[in-house]
């Protein structure tokens, strides 16, 4: 199979070599940079050093910045921030794709529609099935090839086969799932609840804490879930705590590192600066508490997080304002 690859961050980058390092059953895959002179470099030095340092690149992967290349693959993965997913399925189309297509963006989208999923918005204009790949699953450790289980979700149950055989091998786990509404909010609400997860072990509340939040913080996400038409059930998998419980206690989170920061008093623009990577739980929270508001879900955690990032509301008395909310009897 004919692989292309949109996007060359790490993550992208990573499931590259993940799949082109593979023996007698690797595809051909062509990765692609924005940058023509950054992919010139990348294909060069055989190594993405900006994103994946020390990590070398197969003598099979092809990186472009040609997109009609990309585009004449069997199978498109997009690999770009969510911000840029519905952009880059666009230029796809323009530049001819027709294939079936997945992405491993976590997030919502936005756009004159308002916010949604992903798939709520690509799948009406893509003649082929879509999907989207999630999980546990930090770039550096899948480049490397430590062991590592995904979620691949699909509008048809035969993509989601397709892409889940094709990433198995070696270290790597695939699992498919039909719930690809689940799936994505998973995804795209434990970024938020990272932020939260890292502001707490900043100011010192302990594993207890941690425990609670990323606890109740699921229950938040199942609820949200269940109104955008996926299944809480869902969210006891991969993509829910599993890919929960990696985003707020791994030390490689950077939405983990945007909680760390800004419960230290720093402000939101230097935090990202000094990132130098994007954080999606920034704008997932404004994200999530605008649909949590439109579906009448309950989600204080992650509205707290959205003040705290948004409106200034200082990280202490947001801690406060969730303490002094009434108790109920525990529910999921």
């Amino acid at each position: 199979m004919n692989v292309g690859i949109v996007g060359a961050g790490a993550w992208g980058t990573a499931l590259a070599v993940h799949l082109a390092s593979r023996a007698a059953s690797a595809p051909r895959v062509t990765l692609w940079a924005r940058d023509a002179a950054k992919a010139r470099e990348i294909d060069r030095a055989r190594e993405n050093a900006l994103y994946l340092p020390g990590i070398a690149l197969p003598a099979a992967l092809c990186v472009t910045a040609d997109l009609a290349r990309v585009a004449a693959a069997e199978l498109l993965i997009v690999a770009t921030p969510v911000a840029a997913l519905i952009e880059a399925t666009r230029r796809l189309a323009d530049a001819g794709a027709r294939a079936c297509l997945v992405w491993l963006s976590k997030g919502f989208v936005s756009d004159d529609e308002g916010v949604a999923l992903a798939h709520q918005r690509i799948a009406p204009r893509w003649d082929a099935p879509v999907g989207v790949v999630s999980g546990p699953s930090f770039a550096e450790e899948v480049a490397r090839g430590l062991p590592t289980a995904l979620t691949v979700a699909a509008t048809a149950p035969a993509l989601a086969a397709e892409v889940a055989a094709l990433l198995r091998g070696d270290t790597l786990r695939a699992y498919e799932s039909d719930d690809i509404a689940g799936v994505e909010t998973g995804g795209a609400v434990k970024n938020v609840l990272a932020i939260a997860a890292g502001a707490s072990d900043a100011l010192g509340f302990g594993h207890n804490a941690r425990a609670a939040l990323i606890t109740r913080g699921l229950a938040e996400t199942g609820r949200l879930a269940a109104a955008l038409g996926g299944r809480r059930e869902t969210l006891m998998g991969l993509a829910g705590v599993g890919d929960l419980v990696l985003t707020c206690t791994g030390d490689l989170s950077r939405n983990r590192r945007v909680g760390l920061a800004l419960a230290k008093g720093k402000a939101l623009p230097w935090i990202l600066a000094d990132l130098g990577h994007v954080a999606e739980g920034v704008g997932a929270a404004r994200a999530v508490r605008r649909l949590a508001a439109q579906h009448a879900v309950d989600m204080p955690i992650c509205e707290a997080v959205d003040r705290a990032l948004h409106e200034g509301l200082p990280v202490g008395e947001a801690v406060a304002e969730l303490l002094r909310r009434e108790p109920r009897p525990e529910a999921h």
